[in-house]
């Protein structure tokens, strides 16, 4: 698929790769979303700020169900990934758009970003005995439980990243056969499947990111 004019400029000028082109495209479009829903907010409610407002209450219900307490602290961080993946997952929608969440470049720097952030929150909650989190529940399995704990670790940025980054490419690829083979019928039913991928790769990957922070906080924070 080509890219959108302007983006292609853009691409063409900087000699960047599209799917960092199209990443900072994705961000300047949340930018303006985020400061046009600021700016219109109002105590009596458009049916704009309804939906918006339903939308966010629901993910954040959702990562409070999983953190409890500790749900203020790590919202913004879980909920910008939320909604830089739904926007980024669905701009292959457009003829011309490539998602920049078809790149493994994209996925694993976000999935690089969920770990050291997990990691860190672990260091700083329990302090040296976070090392325990590797060692296993009996003192005498810990040489064995170590290395396998340090490689389950390291394979969720693999988990995170691939999955993302396969479901996307797999739906991009689906949806150019379509458009190539019926180029006058508009093949709503795969977009639709399209559409319901983008939704669901987003929770997916706001769940394991949440789970990962829940499993290192405990209740220690």
């Amino acid at each position: 698929m080509e890219a959108p004019t302007i983006l292609d400029f853009v691409i063409k000028l900087t000699h960047l790769p599209h799917y960092l082109v199209f990443t900072w495209f994705i961000m300047l479009i949340i930018i303006v979303f985020s400061l046009i829903v600021r700016l219109t907010l109002k105590l009596m409610p458009s049916n704009f700020q309804n939906v918006v407002e339903s939308i966010i209450e629901m993910l954040c219900s959702f990562v409070e169900d999983i953190l409890g307490k500790h749900t203020k602290k790590h919202f913004p961080l879980i909920a910008t990934l939320a909604l830089f993946i739904f926007f980024a997952n669905i701009v292959e929608l457009v003829p011309g758009f490539v998602p920049p969440t078809s790149s493994w470049n994209t996925t694993i720097a976000m999935a690089l970003i969920v770990f050291v952030y997990y990691q860190y929150l672990g260091i700083k909650t329990h302090g040296i005995k976070y090392i325990k989190h590797f060692m296993g529940p009996i003192w005498w399995l810990t040489p064995l439980m170590i290395p396998i704990e340090i490689i389950g670790h390291f394979a969720r940025i693999l988990s995170l990243s691939v999955r993302l980054f396969g479901n996307i490419m797999g739906g991009g690829l689906l949806l150019a056969i379509v458009y190539f083979l019926m180029p006058v019928l508009v093949p709503l039913p795969i977009m639709a499947l399209v559409l319901l991928a983008a939704v669901i790769q987003a929770f997916i990957f706001s769940l394991l990111s949440t789970l990962y922070i829940a499993d290192v906080i405990g209740g220690g924070e």
